[in-house]
């Protein structure tokens, strides 16, 4: 089966470029990432521009197991029969490229896999929705022959490029979208009142692809794709590859993570509550309903460090959503906790990044993030503070203050939205809108 034509996307560069950097290397390219993230389209928006560079669809392979299509008995037996049919029509003169799309679903699929790598002139693409299975499994079969490419839902500068490309269909509750300016690319958008009122629709909604296949984004159409997302998350992919048959319990867990976000996650004290509220739970339990919903990719976690380098007994960790919608989806889209909701989105933004994040911690005193990067040429660091406005002096000593007391030379940044306090501090610390930020 090769490669259907994808119907209608907007490309996605970044994650392209990723690709294309991997292309025809020995590795295993594993694409990861949430359920409805996108993984499928970029797969294809691949494909596409492998067609593009002359290489023939005799030599495209392509499964998505989670379609309609697929039979219900399909398995790794069947795929291997079809990867072989496919093989033999194919073109001596380029390599063979497999794209298999979330594998999970097939029992045995390691071990398909592991064969394609042993083939040469055979170029393997996966995808899947959960780390247990294509880390820990594909890791044991696979071992140092892989490599993870992340794959998350949309960037505020991706929202950007799928409004503009949405115009002349969309409709939000309220008015439908000014056009951006013309002279606007993927690479650079102006700052303008559209892009400030596409910002607020970002804050409030999220970034998962799957909204700009709606006719309209109100918080009814928005509340229901995003719940019907969430759902699948959490049963198939949380829920039955662990095993975890009270679901109500594990709807509170998550729940509690989205609208805590932000705030130190206490095992002992969640389990205190849940208790209180009638629901009996050991912290067993929970740390492993916690470690589903992480290995499921709906939130990641940034653990505690200490400013100073100290070795840390029992750190404690933040717990952030994968995208701000399914925070906001647990709370009516209320407009309250703005700067909750600002710091989420620039935690995944530094994730998207190529980002490490934890929380500097000292003695009194805490930084929102301290964000690493090990790149090739050098080690970079940023001490990072988020908040919605810096106008008031008592927060805008609050926010500085942790900062002023940081002893080295790594960049110190304050993100906020209001655009009156840009700029550089005396002491070297840079103040920027958030927005800047985000469409660097």
């Amino acid at each position: 089966m090769t490669v259907s034509k994808a119907q209608h996307y907007v490309a996605r560069p970044d994650l392209l470029k990723k690709l294309e950097e991997f292309r025809n290397t020995p590795a295993i390219k594993v694409l990861i990432g949430v359920r409805r993230c996108g993984k499928s389209t970029v797969l294809q928006m691949f494909s596409d521009s492998l067609r593009a560079k002359g290489v023939p669809e005799s030599n495209l392979f392509y499964r998505r197991f989670d379609s309609f299509d697929t039979p219900i008995d399909y398995d790794a037996a069947a795929l291997y029969d079809d990867l072989k049919k496919a093989m033999d029509n194919a073109s001596g003169d380029y390599p063979m490229t497999v794209m298999l799309d979330e594998i999970q679903d097939i029992d045995g699929w390691e071990k398909i896999v592991r064969r394609l790598h042993t083939r040469d002139n055979t170029d393997v693409y996966i995808t899947g929705s959960n780390a247990n299975l294509l880390s820990s499994d594909l890791a044991t079969y696979l071992t140092g022959r892989y490599v993870e490419i992340p794959v998350y839902p949309l960037s505020f500068k991706e929202y950007c490029a799928f409004s503009k490309a949405d115009e002349p269909n969309l409709k939000t509750a309220s008015t439908s979208l000014d056009s951006m300016d013309s002279t606007d690319s993927n690479d650079s958008v102006a700052r303008s009142t559209t892009t400030e009122r596409l910002f607020n629709e970002f804050l409030r909604f999220g970034g998962m692809p799957g909204l700009f296949a709606l006719k309209t984004r109100t918080t009814t159409t928005v509340g229901t794709e995003l719940q019907s997302i969430y759902d699948s998350i959490v049963f198939k992919d949380v829920a039955q590859h662990n095993n975890i048959r009270n679901l109500g319990v594990l709807e509170k867990v998550s729940r509690f993570l989205f609208a805590t976000s932000g705030s130190l996650f206490s095992t002992r004290k969640v389990v205190n509550t849940l208790k209180s509220a009638g629901e009996s739970i050991s912290t067993t339990s929970l740390n492993s309903y916690v470690e589903g919903l992480e290995k499921a990719f709906l939130v990641y976690r940034a653990e505690q460090t200490d400013i100073q380098g100290k070795a840390m007994l029992r750190p404690l960790s933040k717990f952030y959503p994968v995208d701000v919608g399914f925070r906001n989806l647990t709370a009516d889209f209320s407009s309250r906790d703005l700067g909750a909701r600002l710091e989420c989105v620039v935690y995944m933004e530094l994730r998207r990044r190529g980002y490490s994040v934890s929380i500097g911690t000292g003695d009194n005193t805490e930084i929102d993030f301290i964000a690493t990067k090990n790149d090739m040429a050098a080690s970079k660091k940023m001490y990072i503070q988020v908040t919605a406005s810096m106008l008031e002096e008592t927060t805008s000593q609050r926010e500085l203050a942790p900062l002023l007391k940081l002893t080295d030379a790594f960049p110190r940044i304050v993100i906020t939205l209001d655009s009156y306090s840009a700029g550089t501090t005396p002491e070297g610390i840079t103040i920027v809108n958030a927005l800047d930020w985000l469409l660097r």
